[in-house]
């Protein structure tokens, strides 16, 4: 009988920027040169000590990516402190060392990765479950019923899909129209002017996309406030809130594994063991186990 295999995704980026700000109250004489990663290290080996077995991690190698030449306001490194992007491949080259997977997106994002590498799993039949581990609300698109879940280590909050219908008000496929309509200040697109968070979920609860929602407010059928001017906005900016979708929509199609079934077995007694299986943007990358 098969163990269950459980496997852990974690963004990197977040962990970094989270024990970085964290760790700087503290630090009386400056922030140390590499305080950050030794934080995100000791992390990471206090959930293979609990018993995770599989880890992969995606960072940020750099912050733009290619939806900076879609949309100009979108997230930049501009106002990030150096000496936390510094940090950066420290933490790369330190996470390969220990044997845990890491992929360092330079095109992509590091959500990109944790979306494809869940989509890559959740497409094999021998991984239980996989743990997307980071706050972002563009990862619940990612969430599968109790199978693909999102954990905020921070709060220790896990959400199933349940959970992101009770968070947001849509399933998780829609969560990319949801957050065109209302925009994600921290990625840097602010979503379409009216539409608020009760109003995008009861329209999209019932059509789903932003394709299906009909130009004409009476045939919506839904408890939103100021129906008409939201229709408004939305047949007069509906390419606008598209080319947002898009930037929202994580992309899994990018090449991250070559073959799921050769870069998964089950570790009996929950080791790493680093292994080499392909290059990902001319880096040698380590395979979850």
């Amino acid at each position: 009988m098969p163990q269950p295999l459980s496997v852990h995704l974690i963004d990197g980026t977040y962990e970094l920027f989270r024990q970085f700000y964290g760790r700087k109250r503290f630090e009386k004489k400056g922030p140390s040169p590499f305080g950050a990663v030794a934080g995100v290290l000791h992390s990471i080996l206090e959930m293979i000590e609990k018993g995770a077995t599989h880890v992969g991690v995606a960072t940020d190698h750099v912050i733009e990516s290619f939806r900076n030449r879609l949309w100009r306001g979108y997230k930049t490194s501009a106002g990030v402190p150096r000496d936390l992007m510094s940090q950066f491949p420290l933490l790369e080259e330190a996470l390969a060392a220990l044997g845990v997977a890491v992929w360092p997106m330079v095109e992509f994002e590091a959500d990109d990765a944790l979306a494809a590498a869940a989509a890559a799993l959740d497409s094999d039949r021998r991984v239980t479950r996989v743990v997307i581990c980071t706050p972002d609300k563009d990862l619940a698109q990612c969430v599968r019923g109790t199978r693909v879940v999102q954990l905020n280590r921070r709060t220790r909050v896990t959400m199933d899909e349940a959970g992101v219908i009770a968070k947001f008000g849509v399933p998780p496929a829609s969560i990319p129209d949801y957050l065109a309509l209302v925009g994600d200040a921290a990625d840097g697109y602010p979503g379409l002017k009216g539409w608020g968070a009760k109003s995008a979920a009861a329209v999209l609860n019932r059509f789903g996309h932003l394709e299906a929602i009909p130009d004409d407010w009476h045939e919506w059928h839904v408890n939103a406030s100021s129906p008409a001017a939201l229709s408004e906005t939305l047949t007069r900016e509906r390419e606008q809130a598209l080319l947002f979708r898009t930037l929202a929509t994580l992309r899994t199609d990018i090449p991250l594994f070559k073959s799921v079934n050769k870069s998964l077995s089950h570790e009996a007694h929950g080791e790493l063991k680093p292994k080499t299986l392909q290059e990902f943007h001319g880096l040698h990358v380590e395979t979850l186990l």
